[in-house]
C-alpha cells in the first residue's frame, strides 16, 4: 500500500520561509513524478508544482515561480517544496502527490495523479 506523509506546514509571517517535506513508503518511486497540489476551503484543489522521475525537469504555477522550489532525493524517497517569500494567498492545506503515468510531472489536474498525502496546513499572517 502506497503511504505519502507531509511534514514541515505552520504558521509563518509574511515574508518568511517554510520546507515542506513529503515522504513515500509502499513501493520503489524511482520513476514516478512527484508533486504539490493546494487547496483552500471552498476552492478547488490547485497545481503548485511537480518534479519528473529523475529530478531533472521541473514545474510551477505561476503564483510560485522564482518563489518555491520543488526537489527530490529518490535514495528517501522523499520530495522537498521549499517556499520562500510567503504571501498571504499562500496560506492552504498542501498536498504531497505520485504518479507513475509518463510524463506526469506534466499533469495540472488533479484527477491524474494517482496518490495523495494527508495535507499539511500552512499559515501565512500578514
Amino acid at each position: 500500500q502506497v503511504h505519502l506523509v507531509e511534514s514541515g506546514g505552520r504558521l509563518v509571517q509574511a515574508g518568511g520561509s517554510l520546507r515542506l517535506s513529503c515522504t513515500a513508503s509502499g513501493r520503489s518511486f524511482n520513476g514516478a513524478a512527484m508533486g504539490w497540489f493546494r487547496q483552500t476551503p471552498g476552492k478547488e484543489r490547485e497545481f503548485v508544482s511537480a518534479i519528473s522521475g529523475n529530478g531533472f525537469a521541473t514545474t510551477y504555477a505561476d503564483s510560485v515561480k522564482g518563489r518555491f522550489t520543488i526537489s527530490r532525493d529518490n535514495g528517501l524517497s522523499t520530495q522537498y517544496l521549499q517556499m520562500n517569500n510567503l504571501k498571504p494567498e499562500d496560506t492552504a492545506v498542501y498536498y504531497c502527490t505520485v504518479t507513475f503515468r509518463a510524463a506526469g510531472w506534466l499533469a495540472r489536474g488533479p484527477e491524474t495523479w494517482d496518490y495523495w498525502g494527508q495535507g499539511t496546513q500552512v499559515t501565512v499572517s500578514s
